[in-house]
């Protein structure tokens, strides 16, 4: 069993941020990447050369290149599962027969998008996408981004079980013009079911002839689908080994590519198809997803940092830090190695973060004067979304670049409530322009990112078993077959009077 020596890392003492500025006038050549419409700068952080050769042992050590190979080939890498992570094979990066088999259900995705265009399924003008977690996060992150212009279709994506999410998204629609697409991977979720059992009783109460001929299924399990209802001609699978997380390259995009346009849909797969062939083929000094992944781990087992945060200045990402949090700690929070060994070190820190100015006024109180590091990411785009004649695009740019240079420059007064420490560090991803092409591009470096990480803490980041427990237990409870600690009994007495 391989695991990590972090005491390399861990004796690693970089200069202060402007000092490391000082010392190499190349440090921003150096530390800076452009790969497929996106800048990366990692030199606000305490990345050094060697730092970079520190880990790049390490990542030999814990058989990274064979790792990435054997992701790439479709081998079991999700060993307690025991099957494959074929993510990439849906943006044509793996096995020829997962490629072929990938783009094939693309194809029946594209028939069947073309069926509802001819209107095949009668006048739509809604799409009402019901998922839960990676089932649509993905979707609701790719439309929200890329379809604010969009004249097509009508999306709301609807995750939670409180009701009042489903009915704030039926009072928009027409039951008659809406089309429901239920994403489930094995068509069994509780949250969703529900849901979906639910709208299709608002079409009935609305008089549609036939609710189960409007529902589209998006499952890893097409079987569980026509049990439930839906002819197998609207049943749209993906491979069991697409985790929940990663699945919106499959058919779980359905809702984006039915809402943007298929071109659009084959542009993003295009643009994370060349960021894996980067992640695949870039010497790790080079390799945007190993460097950021490098930062993620100094940060992680050297500075004790618990928490990191991305900021999205751009309102078109917004969704993106929300969209991260599951990405990275539903994969790396882990505490047993691949093996089920107990691990001694930190695994994923807690991601979070915001929004562009606005939180700026919210936390970077903390941020610039608090007594935690938090290391950041400023996600931006150089072309302007709006079309407004005052320059609200330049404003939201130089604030993201200011707060960079602050939080790392610092201040120092005689009021010490008014100085500021400084060496706080900030990497910088900024698009080009946020289009389907980069933005596939971005999250596909977040994924390969999060796997670099999980390599080299030794963790298997494919699967997610503690997300189980909570909802077993919601199973047994609302079914009165679970005796619970005399809190959450008395909590169950009040609400329910049982």
């Amino acid at each position: 069993m391989r695991l990590p020596d972090w005491s390399p890392i861990r004796a690693l003492q970089p200069a202060a941020l402007p000092q490391l500025f000082a010392d190499d006038p190349r440090r921003v050549e150096a530390l800076s990447v452009d790969i497929a419409g996106i800048h990366f700068d990692w030199s606000k952080t305490h990345l050094t050369a060697e730092a970079i050769a520190a880990f790049s042992i390490l990542a030999q050590s814990m058989g990274l290149a064979a790792r990435r190979d054997a992701l790439f080939a479709g081998e079991a890498v999700n060993v307690t599962e025991g099957r494959a992570a074929e993510h990439g094979a849906e943006r044509g990066e793996g096995s020829p027969e997962s490629v072929a088999r990938a783009q094939a259900y693309h194809a029946r995705m594209r028939a069947l998008i073309d069926a509802i265009e001819a209107e095949a399924f009668g006048p739509v003008r809604h799409i009402l996408h019901i998922g839960i977690g990676g089932s649509a996060l993905g979707p609701d992150l790719l439309v929200d981004a890329l379809g604010r212009d969009a004249d097509r279709y009508d999306v709301a994506v609807v995750s939670n079980v409180d009701g009042v999410a489903l009915e704030e998204a039926m009072d928009r629609f027409d039951p008659q013009a809406t089309l429901i697409a239920v994403a489930s991977k094995t068509f069994t979720t509780t949250e969703t079911m529900l849901n979906a059992e639910s709208a299709l009783e608002w079409m009935q109460a609305a008089g549609v002839e036939d609710p189960y001929g409007r529902v589209v299924a998006l499952t890893a399990a097409p079987d569980k689908a026509v049990e439930w209802g839906v002819d197998e001609t609207r049943v749209l699978p993906f491979a069991e080994s697409v985790g929940g997380r990663y699945s919106l390259w499959s058919s779980i995009g359905f809702p984006a590519a039915l809402a943007l346009g298929w071109d659009a849909f084959e542009e993003l797969l295009e643009g994370a198809a060349e960021m894996d062939r980067h992640f695949r083929l870039t010497e790790l000094s080079s390799n945007a997803p190993a460097l950021a992944a490098f930062a993620d781990l100094y940060y992680s087992q050297a500075r004790g940092c618990e928490t990191r945060a991305t900021f999205a200045y751009d309102e078109r990402l917004r969704l993106l830090p929300s969209y991260l949090q599951q990405l990275e700690m539903e994969s790396n929070g882990k505490r047993v190695t691949a093996e089920g060994q107990p691990v001694e070190w930190p695994t994923a820190p807690i991601t979070w973060g915001g929004v562009g100015t606005d939180a700026q006024h919210a936390v970077f109180q903390l941020l610039h004067q608090g007594t935690r590091l938090v290391p950041l990411e400023f996600v931006g785009v150089i072309e302007a979304g709006d079309a407004l004649a005052d320059d609200h695009h330049r404003q939201l740019l130089i604030n993201m670049f200011a707060q960079g240079a602050a939080l790392m420059a610092g201040r120092d007064a005689a009021d010490k409530a008014r100085a500021y420490p400084g060496d706080r560090p900030s990497a910088t991803l900024l698009l080009d322009r946020l289009d389907p092409r980069t933005l596939g591009a971005l999250l596909a470096f977040y994924e390969n990112r999060t796997f670099v990480n999980a390599v080299l803490l030794g963790i298997n980041p494919f699967d997610q078993f503690g997300v189980e427990l909570g909802k077993e237990m919601a199973k047994a409870a609302d079914k009165g077959g679970l005796d619970f600690d005399p809190s959450t009994t008395d909590l169950i007495r009040r609400a329910f009077g049982e």
